[in-house]
């Protein structure tokens, strides 16, 4: 399958290759001639333009790449407390050369998801690969279908001791309130996370290489002014200047993963180019409950037991946080019937979308995806998945 051959490049080199195999296949087989001289006959000329179109076709995907926000439930004690959830940013073509150094992706390598963390030795980022993130395994056949807590914990801490030492060996691992190494691994067997793809050009992915590998990598993590979604922000701001602020309504200023997904989601709606697709990644069962919906600081107060306290120390506080959710809180990112994506499933974050340009990069022309590939066949009307839905659910 695609999902796994990303996982072996051995592998994938050969499929690299194989196109330009099938076209001198092709080529030879339709190189006929008539017994007058070296003309190509009708079915030769279909052939090589056959062979061509498939060629150039391949090229273009290839030439595209993906990028997504991935919005995480709230889950454990913390997540009762504040159910904002989580955010990160998942990017095809960049990889980790170190946790936290980034680099282009080679032949294989199935890119990094990267976000903000508190506790991990002082750093502010770190990137990990997107199989490791999900189900702290390298490769995709041994993703357990179920787990259990004891599972959950060998593999993280198999896979943090092959792999992530760099980031230094006292780390601790958390616990109720406070967060630890193991936030980094094996996100969805806590929760829920949904995938709002886009895509990027070539040039957005090395800028934002070079701007994070020349800043330093320190933390100022602060809950409410320099979170995991602020984080992600400033991220999206490489691909879509000036596209993602601070507002003041919803949540008071403080930005929170599903504000920035609705701006995301609004930023598509008047740039259909950015080709937002929307996918669901399952929790996987047996680790834990499954995890409640994301919410902002506007709806967490008014539909949480916060609410009664609110009102009983300053009922008008309580009324401007309720209209503050009726105006701007209630806004529906995540379509009913999302596209699920099993771990098998995971090519479909990287099968490039069509698109004539990246608002992002002005004069900068992204590769368009010729002849839509196998995702078409699996995924039939995948391309803006669910904006539809969203649109009309929110007007």
């Amino acid at each position: 399958m695609y999902a796994q051959t990303l996982l072996y490049p051995s592998v994938n080199r050969k499929e690299h290759a194989r196109p330009a195999r099938d076209l001198l296949h092709i080529l030879k087989k339709n190189h006929e001639f008539d017994r007058k001289g070296p003309m190509l006959t009708m079915r030769g000329l279909r052939g090589i333009a056959f062979a061509l179109m498939v060629f150039v076709a391949f090229c273009g995907v290839r030439g595209q790449a993906q990028a997504a926000l991935l919005m995480e439930e709230p889950y454990g004690f913390f997540g009762v407390v504040n159910p904002t959830g989580h955010t990160a940013i998942y990017l095809e073509r960049v990889c980790a050369e170190t946790p936290v150094k980034l680099r282009r992706c080679h032949a294989g390598e199935p890119g990094v998801v990267l976000s903000r963390y508190h506790g991990i030795d002082g750093y502010d980022w770190v990137a990990i690969p997107l199989i490791p993130y999900l189900y702290s395994v390298e490769n995709l056949a041994d993703v357990p279908g179920r787990v259990d807590r004891k599972t959950v914990a060998r593999l993280r801490s198999h896979y943090r001791e092959a792999h992530l030492q760099s980031l230094g060996q006292n780390l601790p691992p958390g616990n109720l309130v406070r967060a630890g190494w193991t936030q980094l691994l094996g996100e969805a067997y806590d929760r829920r996370i949904y995938a709002f793809r886009f895509n990027t050009t070539q040039e957005q992915d090395d800028a934002l290489i070079a701007r994070m590998n020349a800043g330093p990598n320190r933390t100022h993590f602060s809950l409410l002014f320099n979170n995991c979604a602020d984080f992600a922000r400033v991220v999206l701001n490489t691909y879509f200047p000036r596209g993602f602020r601070r507002s003041v309504f919803p949540d008071a200023g403080i930005t929170t993963p599903i504000q920035t997904t609705d701006k995301l989601v609004r930023y598509a709606r008047k740039h259909p180019e950015a080709q937002l697709t929307v996918f669901e990644i399952p929790q996987v069962p047996g680790n834990r409950r499954q995890s409640p919906s994301t919410k902002d600081i506007a709806q967490s107060l008014t539909t949480t037991g916060y609410a009664v306290p609110i009102v009983l120390l300053n009922p008008y506080l309580a009324g401007g946080i309720f209209a503050d959710y009726l105006v701007r809180g209630r806004f529906h990112s995540v379509p009913r019937h999302p596209q699920v994506l099993e771990p098998e499933d995971l090519w479909a974050l990287t099968v490039a979308a069509p698109t004539a340009q990246n608002p992002g990069s002005a004069g900068v022309q992204a590769p368009s995806a010729a002849a839509g590939g196998s995702g078409d066949i699996r995924m039939p009307g995948a391309a803006n998945s669910g904006l539809g839905e969203i649109k009309a659910n929110y007007e």
